[in-house]
């Protein structure tokens, strides 16, 4: 078949400017091609990343332009999939109480180099020792001169759970856990535990520029960091040294930050990126009806959804988060901001999730019963903030028109909701602290645990995390401790079905909707696979 003609000037263009622009490494990756000339994938971006340091994220944004280009985990997922592969580290055992773990870890694996550091030895066990120490230690030297909240790691319970984490030797470390926990591989492939360079690290301590890990990252990934501009670009070389380097195909990667969703699908089509996600319902259809790009899409890993605040006066009460449940019509907002592409959500997790509690149901949409709710609750209306996202997600296409909709919905029962928003990183930083009354938000599974959803979204531990609704629930925080500490998984499903019992009967969150993944490229753009994890990674993805 033949292919739709792309303006190739435009392409070129950007292709000079990140040889123009790059310097060195730019070089080093076009002779790295040998007789080929050199590749450029240019990915549009829906937003800024808050920084390059994986360690003190939790968002998409963050990981797709730091962890997955410049840096390894020890164990990762496989592209495309939820099963872990060995990635640092090549084989583990695990002792019979399964409380230890022991990593063989890959011998001659060497970190890029930047403009700003030139590393003197490859990777080896002080690298993990280093990174797992930082996780989970608040005395560790490091932390001392670059104090930085690590959410993902305080959600799950590492820093309390993990006992010591030795160096056998140069390639062998033990980490030994107090308590059995069931998902602990899972979690040691996220990014947020991807491994860093303990030489930069100390040669960052030494020159009192700790900070500098957040905004000059150096790992052993695929690509090599080279230059960011804030809400414009962020630019990439491929490693000429990486382990993997059969895996890589391209020369160059540009992320190009276009926040509008409209825009990022226009510039697919007019051959000015060459990948882009989060589109639209509406520019799906003419994206696909365009012929000037693939369409690529997969039922969504994903839940988006509304968090009530319980520590605000106004939220303390479960009969006013009924009836604020009770007053919306999710049908209408499915049908407007998801248009076809979202399902209702009942439970806090999707249903392709093993231990979904299938028996759970939404209350009926009925205004009347809400404003009876409120006066059972001697309530006579209220006035709180609701916050919207400034980008658009896979699990939440336009927050926007979503607020506005539940605006009108809860005036009907004398709720006034103000609108507001901040900048992506400000909005989650501020999540984080608790400063909303009600937030809209949501969830990619990141490891195919259900633990992933209900201890790091509603658990106790992560109340100054990611537990936006600040809800800590003795009997289910119980239960999903529990749960970790089980291998059984039987048991397990047993205990986050009953979980979700008892979320559902508080209604800490409204959940909205499961919604499909959607990513646009152009038709030379070749392998490129969704994750079911909501990543965006280009190791495997060729141009042609």
């Amino acid at each position: 078949m033949k292919q739709p003609m792309f303006k190739l000037s435009l392409l070129a263009a950007a292709t000079l400017a990140v040889t123009a622009c790059g310097g060195g490494n730019e070089d080093k990756a076009a002779a790295a091609g040998s007789d080929a000339a050199a590749k450029t994938l240019i990915y549009c971006s829906e937003g800024s990343p808050a920084g390059f340091d994986p360690a003190q994220y939790t968002a998409g944004t963050d990981f797709d332009a730091s962890a997955y280009p410049i840096y390894n985990g020890l164990v990762e997922f496989k592209r495309g999939e939820t099963e872990i592969q060995p990635g640092l580290a090549e084989s583990w055992e695990i002792s019979d109480d399964g409380k230890t773990y022991t990593f063989k870890l890959r011998q001659g694996v060497k970190y890029g180099t930047t403009d700003f550091f030139t590393p003197s030895r490859e990777f080896n066990a002080d690298d993990v020792i280093f990174t797992l120490k930082r996780l989970t230690d608040p005395d560790f030297e490091f932390n001392k001169a670059y104090p930085a909240e690590f959410p993902y790691s305080v959600d799950m319970g590492l820093p309390d759970n993990i006992a010591s984490i030795e160096k056998l030797d140069d390639y062998t470390v033990k980490v030994t856990l107090n308590e059995v926990n069931a998902p602990f591989l899972q979690n040691l492939a996220m990014p947020f535990a991807y491994i860093d360079s303990a030489e930069y690290a100390q040669s960052l301590l030494d020159s009192g520029n700790a900070a500098d890990i957040n905004t000059k990252p150096v790992g052993t990934g695929p690509f090599v960091f080279t230059s960011y501009q804030k809400d414009s670009q962020i630019r990439y070389t491929k490693n000429p040294d990486y382990w993997n380097k059969d895996d890589i195909h391209i020369d160059n990667l540009v992320f190009v930050i276009t926040k509008d969703s409209s825009v990022r699908a226009q510039k697919v089509q007019a051959g000015e990126c060459h990948v882009s996600a989060y589109a639209n319902p509406s520019e799906v259809e003419s994206a696909k009806s365009s012929g000037k790009a693939n369409v690529l899409e997969e039922p969504g890993f994903n839940v988006g959804y509304i968090a009530y605040n319980t520590e605000r006066p106004e939220l303390k009460d479960r009969k006013v988060r009924e009836a604020l449940d009770m007053a919306i019509n999710k049908d209408a907002i499915i049908d407007a901001v998801y248009q076809g592409a979202g399902v209702r959500a009942a439970n806090p997790m999707p249903p392709t999730q093993w231990g979904f509690n299938d028996e759970l149901k939404d209350a009926p949409y009925d205004t009347e019963k809400a404003k009876a709710l409120m006066q059972e609750a001697g309530v006579d209306g209220f006035e709180i903030d609701l916050w919207y996202m400034p980008v658009q997600r896979p699990y939440n296409p336009n927050a926007k028109l979503m607020a506005e909709m539940l605006q009108a919905d809860w005036a009907k029962i004398g709720v006034k909701a103000n609108l507001k928003t901040y900048e992506w990183g400000e909005y989650l930083k501020r999540a984080n602290k608790g400063e909303h009354d009600i937030i809209l938000a949501g969830w990619t599974g990141d490891n195919g645990d259900p633990d992933n959803w209900l201890g790091v979204l509603l658990s106790c531990d992560a109340v100054n995390g990611n537990n936006y609704a600040r809800w800590c629930n003795k009997d289910f925080d119980k239960l999903i401790m529990d749960a970790r500490a089980i291998t059984d998984q039987e048991q397990r499903i047993a205990n986050y079905e009953q979980a979700q019992t008892i979320f559902k009967q508080e209604l800490p969150w409204t959940t909205v909707a499961n919604s499909v993944v959607t990513v646009l490229t152009t038709p030379n753009v070749k392998d490129y696979k969704i994750s079911p994890l909501g990543s965006i990674r280009f190791d495997g993805v060729d141009v042609e």
